[in-house]
């Protein structure tokens, strides 16, 4: 099925949309997460809606990481050996970057994501591997989050000084925005001050500069935790970028405590500034009191989520779906019975895959919990495991019970990589009631497997750390449901034995680890797994709601149809600006 181009795309001028990562499939290793497959799924949804935008990313020649587990749970690392040829086309203009007083020269590969109707979105990723440059600065698009703060500040400025040049060497010259998907690429902002700098012919950045460039800027916070935000010291800020850059810097006001802090540089620089979730609006806004914080809760591509063989129950019964996610609304319509085979064939693709990982044969007819997060602390994946008697009781009373984990430790993680040995534990002293399996290399195609096959999509994260969370909106999709701590977008979708169940009863408090963990051994003991096993059909009745009432919603054709009207193209936003 085609559908026409959005009548935008034949009027207005492209946005640029900047992440420092961005996801497209699992071959090319240029994400490391949530935050990346976002994005991918975000320009996936531009193509589909013939929303003209182009992406700028780095090419990570050694992607994030390979992942290794030992027998005991332990991680270790390697480089991903890829060629950005196979996948990507070189373009034959060059650019060029100062660093600490170096010229460092840029390559961009393009790659063009092709929407349902045909319309086609560009994607630049951005690439210092060249023999001009010196060997440390060839380094500084190989690893994805890796290095120190001095690697990161470089990956930085090429990302979004680097990223405005390429765009000017491609001939985009006038767009209607500049979105950057978290602070990674606020330096855009330094380019774009000097570029009005030198049209204005003015020596300093005066009040003209800054309001025409917040009329540009669109800022997406995505973290609620004030150490996850990306500061650099003036001192290194001034020998990286030079002592001119860093004095425009200093004459827009952008250092905080002489910190050049990236998520205040795009709060302070955009006109329109959104957190992921409505209660990220909320803690996004007691962070940052000075600004105007709204909120445009996450989605996900359907299309790329969603398996094969559901998107086949959707073809016969809502041929239009892929073109209008809302139509999902309709699945209330579809028999549970085909709710359930369509399930039923995605468990056995995903029993294959670990079979085929880890030689292990799960139980098709057996309850399967999901858990499938980067693993850090505050995602609690080893939470399930705080009291193994509990565990064995339910399993030994109400059913049996198998369990599948996935998600990488960050290298530098150390608590992190502990919680994956700890799950290891926690597996082994189960073993003979209840399998559970932990799968490395997590990826989008294992995500996609994960998300579709598993019966209850479990998410445990301590309140109020998640800022959104997009994999139980993959989950919903194949219509499995979430037992998930309220917190994130699950304030919003969660309706209790409606959608999923929660665990605890309230998301306005902070976490308390006792109450939590006692609402998820009720849950499962009382509520989620009698229905499993005992009720079936009301079993796939809360399956079919958590696509047409979750599904429908959390996509990213919704997403970016609220960032086109109330972010790219509002002009009645154009005075909810961030103060200087």
């Amino acid at each position: 099925m085609t559908i026409p181009v959005n009548i935008l795309s034949q009027s207005v001028s492209p946005v640029a949309y900047f992440s420092m990562e961005i996801g497209l499939n699992s071959t090319m290793p240029t994400y490391s997460g949530g935050l990346g497959v976002l994005a991918g799924d975000t320009l996936k949804a531009a193509a589909d809606m013939g929303q003209p935008m182009i992406a700028i990313s780095l090419l990570n020649r050694k992607g994030y990481f390979r992942q290794h587990l030992d027998l005991d749970g332990n991680q270790t690392e390697s480089p991903v050996v890829w060629n950005p040829s196979d996948y990507l086309q070189p373009m034959d203009k060059y650019i060029s970057v100062q660093i600490e007083g170096r010229t460092v020269k840029i390559k961009a590969w393009r790659h063009e994501i092709q929407g349902l109707g045909g319309f086609t979105i560009p994607v630049y990723f951005l690439d210092t591997s060249l023999p001009e440059n010196s060997p440390w600065d060839q380094t500084l698009t190989d690893y994805l989050y890796g290095g120190d703060s001095r690697y990161r500040l470089c990956q930085e400025i090429i990302l979004g000084i680097g990223g405005i040049a390429v765009l000017r060497a491609m001939g985009y010259q006038t767009l209607q925005a500049y979105h950057m998907n978290e602070g990674h690429s606020a330096l855009l902002i330094l380019s774009l001050f000097e570029e009005q700098m030198n049209k204005l012919h003015i020596c300093n950045i005066n009040q003209e500069c800054v309001k025409d460039i917040r009329e540009l800027c669109v800022f997406t916070t995505h973290t609620p935790v004030a150490a996850a935000i990306d500061k650099f010291p003036f001192d290194m800020v001034r020998h990286v970028l030079g002592d001119e850059h860093t004095a425009n810097l200093v004459s827009a006001g952008c250092f905080q405590d002489n910190m050049l802090n990236m998520t205040f540089l795009g709060l302070c620089f955009s006109h329109y500034i959104n957190g992921v979730s409505m209660r990220h609006e909320e803690i996004s806004q007691g962070m940052f009191p000075n600004y105007p914080i709204n909120s445009i809760t996450n989605g996900v591509h359907a299309g790329t989520w969603t398996s094969p063989a559901m998107s086949a129950v959707f073809d016969k019964h809502i041929p239009e779906w892929r073109r209008d996610n809302l139509y999902l609304r309709y699945t209330v319509s579809i028999p549970v019975e085909e709710i359930q085979d369509a399930h039923a064939l995605a468990k056995r693709e995903l029993i294959s895959e670990v079979v085929k990982r880890r030689g292990i044969t799960l139980d098709k007819n057996i309850l399967t919990l999901g858990f499938a997060r980067r693993a850090t602390g505050y995602k609690r994946a080893d939470l399930l495991f705080s009291d193994i008697n509990r565990l064995k009781q339910i399993a030994s009373n109400v059913g049996p019970l198998q369990i599948i984990y996935a998600g990488k430790a960050h290298p530098q993680d150390g608590s992190g990589k502990e919680i994956i040995r700890s799950v290891f534990r926690a597996a082994k002293e189960l073993r003979d009631i209840i399998r559970v399996v932990y799968l490395e290399e997590y990826d989008m195609e294992l995500a996609r497997l994960l998300c579709s096959g598993v019966d209850i999509w479990l998410n445990t994260p301590k309140k109020p750390e998640e800022a959104s969370g997009t994999s139980g909106m993959k989950a919903a999709l194949n219509g499995v449901p979430s037992l998930s701590i309220l917190d994130g977008w699950w304030v919003e979708g969660h309706v209790e034995g409606v959608t999923g169940w929660s665990i605890g009863e309230n998301w306005e408090k902070a976490s308390n680890s006792e109450i939590e963990i006692a609402s998820l051994y009720n849950k499962l003991e009382f509520v989620v797994m009698p229905l499993f096993y005992s009720r079936p059909s009301s079993f796939a009745w809360v399956m079919r709601n958590s696509i047409a009432f979750n599904g429908s919603f959390y996509n990213s054709q919704r997403m970016l149809s609220q960032y086109i009207k109330n972010a790219y193209f509002s002009n009645g936003n154009r005075d909810n600006r961030g103060q200087s």
